[in-house]
């Protein structure tokens, strides 16, 4: 009904280019509740492998997803066999016990009792870390399923030393005492299983072993990777390169909480790391694999509910302000998966405007809290908050005393954030200037909001001058990143030029004196556009402002011509022109008679050649008649007869390198067999000559 498990990918280079560039993260939201449908589909009502289907339903049940029945019956079918039959797998116990804890299904007295005996086997003879994890943790979960249920572990400070074993100095582990590499997805699988250990053991273990434990933990910590916006997470160095980041990480935290919850002593992890794992997970965005988007959403619902530390997770609706329409800032604090956070209060400590990494704008606001939309917001900024780029940088401040759980964040949490508005463009004209004295020869004034009818003209010993000035609500310079003046002949050929701003001025100057050469000496009707836009400009505009009328020089004769236009102007997008390629003209062959004649001198010398072995009298009385001496001569007389065979194949098919290759093979053979064969005739005419 059900095969191995699924496929697994390696996404290493998709995760790094993700978190690398990642600022603001998000908790899980109903984007992943969707796109779990789509990952997770059964096939004909069922998954390929109990695996598979552990993690399907742990991950919707995580979600909050609820479960379709029909599924529910197919799948607990398959626990019911396997619980109850003695020769499955422990790999298979192992699942089918984590399927029948969130299904619920309907598990005979008997069955228990056979599945405990052979877990209970399982760890006795394990060798392997892997026997030991799916015996252990089975176990552990018969305990939970089914209390009651005699579980005794036998020696549990022995089966803990036997697992400890398996242990690295630098806080990794091995699968087995026979392989020498480590492995990071192992130590989580092994922190697992010492858990259970621990938590199945009838009387305490030697808190030495714990505390060993806890500092094979730290060592683990200092392997640990790092991006530069505070992201952390666990990676392989060499063995088992099957499991990528995404899946190396969560089984470390799966081992890690596991621990944390079984041993009372706790457990103290660095807080920043603890949230960089939790952004980790975040800023991989949906995994498109389903072992990877199970591994995903089971780490975070780990560092949700553990015993060492809640990461809270700060995070904007958007990161887009309009200071036209008053936006307020949004901002939530919520845990990993999107739960409500516990009563705390956020500040903006600061906002730096990109222009300036040294100038802030704010400085020292507490947030305002609403209760209704669960989220911190600043109704209000100061009037020196301008449009453009700027780095807000938050802080959280708890009270650890009125929660249960220990909550960590950020002691800074940076997020980039984009003012936009209105920027006002005023003073706008455009002028007809003399060339010698610089006077004003026509100008009009310009509204540049919507598009003008300007009729102008002029001549090659005149100028144009646009000009503008450009300044945000506030009342400052505003440089766009996009100014740009176009005139455009009637004839469709397009000159572009920048307009350059200096302070709150924008201007161009075109001396058509010096551009009658690029202008390909067109006289006639040029149309006007200026573009303005940026990021941060909300009226960015496209104008087409009117025309012009050139009178320029004739072309001289040796001036470049404009290039030829095409009359449709979207077909430079569209196929172009098939490339035909001409071979070389093939030599002439001499005729077909004469090619046949050569072929007949060739072969005569052959002919020749066997009407001399009729004249010499060649017969094969001579030939060897015992076995060994037989096979010999047949196989040199067969050398000789494949190497004819290999010249006629070279003449009608094979090139020469695939010829020498053959040949090479073929004259090692022959001397082999030909020198035996030989030494065989030499030795038979030594006995005739004695006798």
């Amino acid at each position: 009904m059900m095969a191995g498990g699924g496929v697994r990918f390696l996404v290493l280079i998709l995760v790094v280019a993700i978190c690398g560039a990642a600022s603001v993260f998000q908790p899980i939201s109903d984007s992943h509740r969707s796109a779990a449908l789509d990952v997770f589909v059964p096939v004909d009502g069922s998954y390929k492998s109990l695996e598979e289907a552990y993690e399907a339903l742990k991950t919707l049940e995580i979600l909050g997803i609820e479960k379709k029945s029909d599924l529910s019956s197919a799948t607990c079918e398959y626990v019911v066999k396997v619980l109850g039959s003695s020769s499955s797998t422990l790999k298979d116990a192992f699942y089918a016990l984590n399927v029948n804890g969130i299904l619920k299904c309907k598990i005979g007295e008997a069955g228990p009792k056979d599945i405990v005996s052979q877990l209970q086997a399982g760890v006795k003879d394990a060798k392997l870390l892997l026997d030991f994890y799916y015996s252990v943790r089975g176990l552990v979960l018969v305990k939970e399923q089914f209390p009651g249920t005699d579980i005794s572990l036998g020696d549990a400070e022995a089966i803990f030393r036997s697992i400890k074993a398996l242990s690295q100095s630098d806080g990794r582990w091995r699968y087995s005492s026979n392989n020498p590499e480590s492995s990071t997805f192992a130590a989580g699988l092994a922190y697992e299983t010492l858990a259970g250990v621990i938590s199945l053991a009838p009387s305490e273990l030697d808190p030495s072993l714990i505390q060993t434990l806890k500092k094979g933990i730290v060592k683990l910590f200092d392997s640990i990777q790092k991006f530069d916006d505070g992201t952390f997470y666990f990676d392989e160095k060499s063995v088992d390169a099957s499991q990528g980041p995404i899946s190396t990480t969560a089984s470390v935290i799966r081992g890690l909480t596991s621990f944390a919850a079984s041993e009372s002593t706790g457990l103290n992890l660095p807080g920043d790391k603890i949230v960089g794992l939790a952004k980790f997970f975040l800023g991989v965005g949906i995994p498109g694999d389903a072992k990877d988007f199970f591994n995903q959403i089971d780490a975070l619902a780990c560092l949700e509910d553990n015993k060492f530390s809640v990461p809270l997770i700060l995070s904007l609706p958007s990161t887009v302000i309009s200071l036209t329409k008053k936006e307020p800032l949004k901002v939530k604090v919520s845990t990993v998966l999107g739960s409500k956070a516990p009563a705390l209060s956020v500040k903006l400590t600061q906002a730096l405007s990109s222009k300036s990494v040294d100038s802030s704008v704010i400085n020292n606001q507490e947030l305002k809290f609403d209760a209704d939309s669960a989220t911190y917001f600043l109704d209000s900024f100061p009037k020196n908050f301008d449009v453009g780029k700027y780095t807000f940088v938050f802080e959280i401040l708890l009270d650890d005393s009125a929660h249960e759980k220990v909550y960590i964040t950020e002691a800074q949490t940076k997020v980039p954030i984009a003012a936009t508005g209105v920027i006002s463009i005023e003073n706008a004209e455009i002028a007809v200037l003399d060339s010698d004295i610089g006077s004003v020869e026509s100008q009009k004034k310009l509204d540049l909001t919507k598009d003008g009818a300007v009729s102008l003209s002029a001549n090659h010993l005149q100028k144009l001058r646009l000009s503008f000035q450009l300044t945000t609500p506030i009342g400052n310079a505003f440089k766009p990143h996009q100014a740009f003046f176009k005139l455009k002949h009637e004839s469709q050929v397009e000159h572009i030029y920048l307009v350059k701003t200096s302070g709150k001025k924008a201007e161009l100057v075109l001396d058509f004196l010096g551009l009658v050469e690029k202008l390909y000496y067109l006289s006639g009707k040029y149309e006007i556009q200026l573009t303005i836009g940026d990021a941060s400009m909300e009226n960015s505009l496209l104008s087409n402002i009117g025309h012009i009328e050139l009178d320029l020089p004739e072309r001289p004769e040796k001036a470049p011509r404009p290039p030829q236009q095409s009359t449709e102007p979207y077909s430079r997008y569209g196929p172009k022109a098939e490339i035909s390629h001409i071979f070389r003209i093939p030599e002439k062959l001499p005729a077909k008679q004469l090619s046949l004649v050569f072929l007949g001198v060739i072969v005569l010398p052959f002919i020749g050649f066997l009407i001399g072995l009729t004249r010499l009298g060649v017969n094969i009385k001579s030939f060897p008649s015992s076995t060994g001496s037989a096979i010999s001569a047949l196989l040199f007389h067969g050398g000789i007869g494949a190497v004819l065979l290999l010249y006629v194949l070279f003449w009608l098919k094979l090139d020469l390198f695939t010829t020498l290759k053959a040949l090479s093979l073929l004259g090692v053979f022959l001397l082999f067999v030909g020198h035996r064969t030989l030494s065989q005739l030499a030795a038979a005419s030594n006995k005739l000559k004695s006798a």
